[in-house]
């Protein structure tokens, strides 16, 4: 093979002698596998290749063995893991495409670009698969509100989210934020995408038909995002700064004429494949679709569309640059569509061709620059079973009694205590800023258990949510996987709908420690177990890890992202309390359970013990009853209990209504924990006086524990505890603590 190099860049030899291939996050026994795929050593360009290819970013070399235990099949699910986004149907021909993704290293580094690209790139997983883009979420992670530092991540990565999102004209309807220590120094910026698609519209990323053109979609290819798979796949250290080269520039004007291009492409049927250049850039894309349709693929890397001059097929081929896309048409397809992208103004350069060779072969200048099989790229990548152990702090919280510090008396103070905390206080600061209305479809605005964004033509709507408490999950990691999937269906049967399947985002510290494998493993086990319980398969996701700050590991997030149907738009329930004189009911049963909870935190300062326990059949139960209530009318409101117990989802409910409440609790426990335990499987709903008795039956036929604790009146929360005073607090009161607590922070 003739090599043609750069003047600045290593021969073969010197990559050998030298390992320049262990700063590009290949090992020896990696290297060494990779010159026996080719039989002779890597050039520069090939090494690169290999070494994105092979990451964690890309491989998922150390989590597929614990991918591999998640149920991905269903009656409704069209497609699973392995494309750029899970498919489900929905009925009369339609069908929900989402899927969840991160960009945690980038944002730490450069927050605004790290985050816009990060709504940039999925965006292009979801309309990749034919869909059309109807909504974007978000999971972040911080650290503490009191650092500068924190303050100037949060508001950028808020800021990037609302200026790619709010430009491209797809709504932010939902997401969570959470603020603890653990995440100072590495956030997590997680984003999700749902579409909407018809069935025979739907695409997979496959270079079909030997001979058939490649052709390159969206702006030239510059120096931005090389290596950035590679740098997502390490641990964030005082270098890291240094990587900004790492994060792309998103701009998301040319991704709106990218996606419509693309979506009218797919619209006229001539489309044999279509991927987005994503992770990896040119070289993901174009090593999996060969892949997928066990080909191979030439690239004329002269024809690749170059935004600076003199860049290296090294340079070209692990370019992040954004809003890019590959896709194959047959030749005689090529000037329709061509004329497609010429007539919105995007670049589109037939860049290659499908060929039968199985290898992956690039071409510069005339010379051959890279020869590489495909299945070595895609396929051959090493799977490590990492180690794993307990780690001592889980043991030891085994011993904690979280009972152990005195009962707080003044319950009005503690609840205003943790309403202003900023996991649960509003995030108003936040959704404000992004453009949920647009497009219309909006039915459920952020701040309700789950966003609801209704079926244009139908009486259908899709419910949507992103969920996890990282505290539990460190505390416990397989009851916290279990409980985030659970919370998950919660919140979307307390919007009307049912749930239909899940995408995850797996936050991680580095797998080559043996206790975060463990916390990896056994958070995989809970959330597969929920997953099957509850009729949730995983459709896809995406795998982060090395999240390391100073400290150590963050708290493991395995963020789940789950979308539902709701069945007849007349069933959209929101949290909020409706009318005076409506009966309130706590279903599910309360325990002495403060570990990891919110008021174990912003009371005392702490998180330790175990989390609360879960019955995932009594989970289902409940999911059923209340799903079944809402759908045969007899439901006002609901709202789970999560973050804060059930002093906060009254507080939240009456804040949502406008409205008081009058609640009186029978209990034998301490007062304070009765009120602020996070004990699972819990949901309030309110309804009509003359609804509730039946909607009490309802509940009681299917064995589910009800109580009736109130009544929804006046414009005072009083909480009485055995019919003894315990709690009175005017509800503009708790209104203006809970709203003003993250905007005083950040001033």
């Amino acid at each position: 093979m003739t090599q043609q190099l750069s003047a600045k860049e290593p021969t073969a030899e010197q990559i050998a002698e030298q390992q320049i291939y262990k700063q590009m996050g290949v090992s020896d026994s990696e290297y060494e596998l990779i010159c026996g795929f080719l039989g002779r050593k890597p050039n520069y360009t090939e090494i690169g290749v290999f070494s994105v290819m092979w990451s964690e970013h890309c491989a998922y070399k150390n989590s597929k063995p614990l991918l591999r235990r998640f149920p991905v099949t269903g009656p409704r699910v069209l497609m699973g893991p392995g494309e750029g986004a899970g498919i489900v149907d929905i009925g009369d021909n339609q069908a929900v495409v989402f899927k969840i993704e991160s960009h945690n290293h980038p944002s730490a580094v450069e927050p605004y670009q790290g985050a816009a690209t990060g709504v940039g790139g999925i965006i292009r997983d979801i309309f990749s698969m034919g869909a059309r883009p109807v909504a974007v979420l978000n999971s972040l992670r911080f650290g503490k509100l009191e650092s500068d530092r924190v303050k100037y991540l949060f508001e950028h990565v808020v800021s990037g989210i609302a200026g790619y999102g709010n430009c491209i004209g797809i709504p932010t309807v939902g997401g969570e934020v959470m603020f603890d220590d653990s995440y100072d120094g590495n956030p997590l910026v997680n984003a999700m995408c749902v579409g909407l698609i018809d069935h025979d519209k739907i695409q997979r990323g496959v270079a079909k038909g030997v001979g058939n053109p490649v052709f390159y979609v969206g702006p030239p290819t510059g120096r931005d995002g090389i290596h950035g798979a590679t740098f997502a796949s390490e641990e964030l250290t005082e270098e890291s700064e240094a990587k900004r080269t790492a994060v792309q520039v998103g701009d998301p004007f040319m991704e709106k004429l990218v996606m419509e291009s693309c979506l009218e492409l797919i619209d006229s049927g001539i489309v044999l494949g279509i991927q987005d250049m994503g992770a990896a850039g040119l070289t993901c894309s174009s090593a999996e679709m060969a892949s997928k349709a066990g080909n191979g693929l030439e690239l004329y890397l002269d024809q690749v569309p170059q935004r600076e001059e003199g860049m290296t097929p090294y340079e070209m081929m692990l370019s992040e640059s954004q809003e890019r896309m590959l896709f194959v048409v047959e030749p005689k397809d090529e000037a329709q569509a061509q004329e497609i992208f010429d007539r919105w103004g995007v670049i589109c350069a037939k860049v290659g061709k499908v060929t039968d060779d199985g290898r992956l072969k690039l071409f510069h200048h005339g010379e051959v620059v890279g020869d590489m099989p495909v299945t070595a790229l895609v396929d051959e990548c090493p799977i490590y079973d990492k180690p794993s152990a307990v780690p001592a702090y889980y043991e030891e919280n085994a011993k904690v009694d979280t009972l152990r510090y005195p009962e707080v008396t003044d319950l009005g103070g503690a609840l205003e205590t943790v309403l202003a905390s900023p996991t649960v206080a509003s995030k108003a600061w936040i959704y404000e800023q992004y453009d949920y209305m647009v497009r219309t479809s909006t039915a459920v605005r952020p701040g309700s258990d789950a966003a609801v964004v209704t079926i244009r033509g139908t009486r259908k709507g899709l419910a949507m949510t992103t969920d996890c408490n990282g505290r539990y999950v460190y505390l416990d990691p397989e009851v916290g996987g279990r409980i985030a999937v659970s919370e998950a269906a919660r919140n979307i049967v307390c919007s009307g709908a049912e749930p239909l399947a899940i995408t995850d985002n797996l936050n991680f510290g580095s797998p080559e420690k043996p206790d975060i494998f463990w916390q990896m493993e056994k958070a995989v086990d809970g959330m597969a177990e929920a997953c099957r319980v509850l009729d949730a398969p995983v459709i896809g996701g995406n795998v982060s890890l090395y999240n390391e700050n100073a400290k150590g590991a963050i708290y493991p997030t395995p963020v789940v992202g789950m979308v539902g149907l709701v069945h007849d738009v007349d069933h959209i329930t929101t949290q909020g309390f409706k009318k005076e004189g409506d009966v309130i009911l706590l279903l599910g049963n309360t325990k002495a359970e403060l570990g990891g909870s919110e008021f174990q935190s912003a009371v005392h300062g702490v998180t330790e013990g175990r989390p609360p326990e879960l019955d995932l059949n009594v989970e289902r139960a409940l999911l059923d009853t209340v799903l079944a209530a809402i759908q045969q009318g007899l439901v006002q409101s609901a709202h789970d209990l999560s973050e804060g117990g059930l002093a906060v989802a009254l507080a939240e409910s009456c804040i949502s209504g406008g409205i008081g409440a009058q609640v009186n609790i029978d209990t034998e426990l301490r007062h304070d924990v009765a009120l602020f335990s996070e004990s699972q499987s819990r949901i309030l709903l309110s309804a009509t006086p003359e609804k509730a008795a039946e909607l009490e039956k309802l509940i009681s036929e299917r064995s589910v524990p009800v109580n009736v604790i109130g009544r929804v009146e006046g414009t005072s929360l009083v909480i009485d505890i055995n019919r003894a005073s315990a709690l009175n607090k005017p509800v503009e009161g708790l209104k203006q603590v809970w709203e003003e607590a993250i905007p005083c922070l950040m001033k």
